[in-house]
């Protein structure tokens, strides 16, 4: 059997979609300027949901729709075989991560290592969802996430400060500080609050669980059918997300409730189009580019975040009026900005980024390496 012809029997769309997100997540975390980035490609100041916000979580509903496959040597059940996969896997990526944050490892203050971050919340979220969907009878998931969801409502709300959804008042950043540390939180919000901290990696779950319940869709039903019953699904979520959203604001720092349910119905529309436009009507020629990211995804995605590292903190050039940048600054300076200017420079330094590991992924995927992490 063929690889083209085993990726279609699992689906072409979900190898697409998942490297459409890999892709799109190296080209919003590497820009050429952090001042100078198109608004699409932005995240949201703190409320509201940008396309870039989008990225993420539809990640996450990939990794959950894959789930439902690659447990199902399992039977879908929770055993010994399929208990230490997930153990596996959940810790392997989760040190990866860690490497990531303290890298290079012989130069860094640990002292100030950030505990959490986007491997850390996939190997959480990974993990505790298997562990939901192995062990609990399919019909009852709707039933468990939403119930998840309306319990991070609460808490969010009786344990917050007198505005819960703010910067300063949600309850994500005093969990997490009682974990792990101020020292050991993200700092880029301009106080100590992690945005893929523990707290707000509850929600971050129910992503997951619903990206296995689309899954469960794309397996069980007649593919024919498959495309629409997502689009409806879709919509309706999106719907109940944005209603949702008038009373607990779509917020992606803290995985809002009613970020889960809108994310997740972006991801479900698109989802339904691609296997429509892939494997129903069978327009697969445009596919390979995105395939070569979506079959390393995890590799090439870590792998991009120890390059940026690397020209971030190990490469200093000496400039002519003596001031040391790193090495990402000097490439965008001295080559994208005077060819594209800031704005375009900016842009074309991350589509460069896509371009860089698309080739690593391409010469894995032409030597058929598939790197599971």
């Amino acid at each position: 059997m063929t690889d083209q012809t085993k990726r279609n029997q699992r689906y072409l769309a979900l190898d697409v979609l998942r490297g459409m997100t890999v892709a799109l997540m190296i080209l919003v975390n590497n820009p050429g300027s952090w001042a100078h980035i198109y608004a699409p490609l932005e995240h949201a100041a703190w409320q509201g949901c940008t396309p870039t916000d989008l990225v993420f979580p539809f990640f996450l509903f990939v990794v959950g729709a894959s789930m439902f496959f690659s447990f199902s040597k399992y039977g879908n059940q929770l055993n010994t075989e399929s208990l230490l996969k997930i153990g596996k896997r959940t810790l392997l990526i989760f040190a990866i991560g860690l490497f990531l944050n303290s890298f290079p490892q012989w130069n860094f203050d640990f002292s100030k290592l950030r505990i959490m971050g986007v491997l850390q919340r996939i190997a959480l979220a990974y993990g505790f969802a298997a562990l939901i969907v192995l062990s609990v009878n399919k019909k009852y998931l709707p039933y468990i996430g939403g119930a998840i969801l309306l319990v991070y409502w609460g808490l969010v709300v009786f344990a917050g400060g007198a505005d819960p959804y703010s910067l300063a008042g949600n309850p994500a950043s005093g969990f997490d500080t009682a974990l792990f540390g101020v020292n050991h939180l993200y700092k880029g919000f301009g106080i100590p609050f992690d945005p893929e901290g523990v707290f707000s990696t509850l929600p971050a779950i129910v992503t997951v669980v619903i990206g296995y319940l689309a899954g469960s869709v794309i397996k069980e039903v007649p593919k024919v059918k498959v495309p629409s019953l997502l689009a409806l699904a879709g919509i309706t979520a999106i719907v109940i997300g944005w209603i949702w959203g008038l009373w607990f604001p779509l917020c992606k720092p803290i995985w809002s409730s009613s970020y889960v349910i809108y994310s997740a119905g972006w991801a479900a529309l698109v989802l339904g189009l691609l296997i429509w436009l892939i494997d129903v009507k069978g327009y697969t020629k445009w596919t390979s580019f995105f395939v070569v990211f979506g079959v390393n995804p995890l590799f090439i995605f870590a792998f991009s975040g120890l390059w940026a590292r690397i020209l971030g903190r190990m490469v200093h050039v000496t400039m002519a009026d003596n001031k040391v940048v790193n090495g990402s600054t000097w490439l965008y300076n001295e080559l994208f900005l005077p060819m594209a200017g800031e704005l375009n420079g900016s842009f074309l330094y991350a589509i460069t980024h896509v371009i860089l590991f698309w080739m690593l992924g391409y010469i894995l995927w032409k030597r058929k390496i598939f790197i599971k992490v």
